[in-house]
């Protein structure tokens, strides 16, 4: 197969550090390239159609690779050169990311974990405070509402509650052991009922619904074989439950009693609870929960029960929609689940992209305009305009060497409030990517995986002395 000749399309400022980067990138991955710098200064303020007017691609190129922020449909490009045509990253440090990453297969994201969310002390709702969560949590993913009652009084509303979420389509459980509760919640169209054990396992034959089977002591599963008989021999059907203790009350050997009740049951639906771990653990909830759904998936757990009350888990539904796809994909066809699923890494980048601060000397002798440009590399900031290169780790010290750089024709003052709100926010940005390892993009928002909440661009240039304000 002959090799692949990818022409590389950027403006004047972009093309030595796209120099640098292509070669070693280029034998490393094993294509053939070429690189056109077309007559623009920003390569950011091309277009597909204007691009049609100044390109020359060489015959042997077979993909034409446009920067990032090139905004426009393609279709007039692809139509001139009958070449595909991609957008490469915004930031060519990523170019090494870029090239690393492997198409995933056209089925990825498939799954067959299901995801069961409680909402948590719903006798304390209003109902339409259980409406407004059920939408949320339907809309981050989840499968089936929990509702979670609480020992005690029984919920009077419950009925209530089921029926107006079944009537918005929802799939519905109730989270209680006492039967005059669940009797009700059953009647109003509940599907499925956490929980049952010797207490209750009667009533449960006349439900009429699925039930989740627990052991009496889930220290030593005692009562749960018993309990499994019993529903079985009335044909009601069921999940089991183990139930997952929190780190240091039991964890490890909760995990094996999983394995334990596989090996009894190898056929049988399993649950499990996942919340002992998210919310009574100091840690932030994505990776707990990717590594819960990776043995949920294994051990063929095919349904998972989650709660996101406390602060570091509240986006725990999101997160288990995505590792469920993701752990399936992992799981089914033997590979790492790696490099496939960036927005469950959240805190840190997968990879960090830094402009080299040669580069970025070399840049600020060449710009001839007046836009502020901001880097994070090397520990520090990096703010660069014409005939202007201020760095340091502090942006505070950077605003403040900005402030005593005029007042001469060439670095005029330029400190006003909308420039200096930008700056400062901007360097905010790129202070927390420093600090916590992550990528910064000038006008970009920070990479926060699932998180992450775009912004509009706001790129501002720097006045001139006499410019109206």
């Amino acid at each position: 197969m002959p090799r692949e000749h990818i022409h590389f399309v950027t403006g004047r400022l972009a093309h030595h550090a796209l120099a640098n980067t292509i070669p070693p990138l280029a034998e490393q991955v094993g294509f053939d390239y070429t690189i056109e710098v077309l007559p623009i200064t920003v390569a950011a303020l091309m277009t597909p159609s204007w691009i049609v007017k100044h390109i020359c691609v060489p015959p042997a190129a077979t993909k034409v690779l446009i920067p990032g922020y090139c905004d426009g449909p393609l279709e007039p490009l692809r139509s001139f050169l009958q070449l595909p045509i991609e957008r490469g990253p915004r930031d060519l440090g990523q170019l090494p990311h870029y090239f690393s990453q492997l198409p995933l297969p056209d089925d990825y994201g498939k799954y067959d974990i299901e995801i069961i969310a409680e909402i948590n002390d719903c006798p304390r709702l209003s109902l339409d405070e259980i409406q407004h969560q059920a939408n949320l949590l339907l809309s981050d993913g989840a499968d089936i509402i929990d509702l979670g009652c609480h020992p005690g009084q029984p919920w009077q509303e419950i009925a209530v509650a089921v029926q107006m979420l079944r009537d918005q389509g929802h799939r519905v459980s109730v989270d209680s052991l006492d039967p005059r509760e669940i009797q009700p919640a059953v009647k109003a169209g509940a599907e499925l009922v956490l929980s049952v054990n010797r207490s209750n396992r009667e009533a449960a034959i006349d439900w009429g619904v699925e039930v989740v089977a627990i052991p009496d002591d889930p220290k030593t599963l005692a009562g749960l074989d018993n309990t499994i008989d019993y529903l079985a021999k009335a044909n009601v059907p069921l999940r089991i439950d183990p139930i997952l203790e929190p780190i240091s009350f039991g964890f490890a050997e909760s995990l094996a009693r999983y394995l334990e009740v596989r090996r009894r049951y190898p056929d049988a639906e399993i649950l499990m609870g996942i919340g002992n771990l998210t919310e009574l653990t100091d840690a932030d909830s994505a990776g707990i929960n990717a590594l819960l759904l990776g043995f949920c998936q294994e051990l063929g757990i095919r349904s998972i029960l989650t709660t996101q009350v406390i602060n570091w888990a509240r986006t725990s539904v999101r997160e288990c929609d995505r590792a469920r796809r993701l752990m399936y994909h992992a799981v089914n066809r033997q590979v790492l689940p790696k490099h496939l699923e960036p927005q469950l890494v959240m805190l840190r980048d997968p990879l960090i992209a830094e402009t080299p601060t040669y580069q970025i000397a070399a840049l600020a002798t060449e710009i001839r305009d007046n836009n502020y440009r901001i880097f994070a590399a090397d520990g520090e900031i990096h703010l660069v305009t014409r005939n202007l290169h201020l760095h340091h780790a502090d942006p505070m010290t950077i605003m403040d060497e900005l402030s005593r750089s005029g007042p001469d024709e060439t670095l005029p003052k330029n400190l006003d409030a909308t420039h200096a709100f930008y700056l400062g926010y901007e360097m905010s940005k790129a202070k927390v990517a420093l600090t916590l390892g992550k990528t910064y993009e000038q006008d970009e928002p920070l990479d926060w995986g699932l998180a992450t909440q775009n912004e509009d661009r706001h790129y501002l240039k720097r006045k001139r002395r006499g410019d109206c304000k």
